[in-house]
């Protein structure tokens, strides 16, 4: 549902503007609410209502009693916000988010299929420049898997 890659900055409140490709797909599937946490490689990991309740019902599943499940789950779900997007496309990151992410003016939004990923201009450039150059290695090896 999500696909591509876009250049925005925050405006001087915090706020960030979604992609208007992004805006048409979330009016062409009714989608009015989006779930902001803390992603993995240092972005922010941005679900729908009904990806986020997926995601949810999956770590619901993990066991409690295991360190690991305790750490990631507190970390994912106390970074959590819900948000609505205000009648320009915007939303407002939290601080607290924002300063996870690195983020400071310059950002990257990335489509990834069901989720969105917000990144800093610099963290998405060092993880494309650093990744690139295995991506076939990655897809052979994932593949593999099938």
């Amino acid at each position: 549902m999500f696909y591509g890659e876009f250049e925005h900055s925050l405006d001087n409140k915090g706020r960030i503007i979604i992609p208007s490709k992004f805006r048409t797909a979330m009016k062409d599937n009714y989608i009015e609410k989006f779930f902001v946490t803390r992603g993995l490689d240092t972005c922010l990991f941005m679900f729908t209502e009904s990806e986020w309740q997926q995601q949810e019902n999956k770590f619901k599943t993990m066991s409690f009693t295991k360190k690991q499940s305790r750490q990631f789950n507190r970390l994912f779900f106390s970074g959590a916000v819900d948000l609505v997007t205000d009648k320009q496309g915007r939303i407002l990151i939290p601080k607290y988010l924002t300063d996870y992410a690195l983020i400071k003016k310059d950002i990257r939004i990335v489509g990834v299929s069901n989720r969105i990923e917000i990144w800093a201009k610099e963290k998405w450039e060092e993880f494309y420049n650093n990744t690139m150059g295995s991506f076939e290695d990655i897809a052979e090896n994932l593949m593999e898997l099938d």
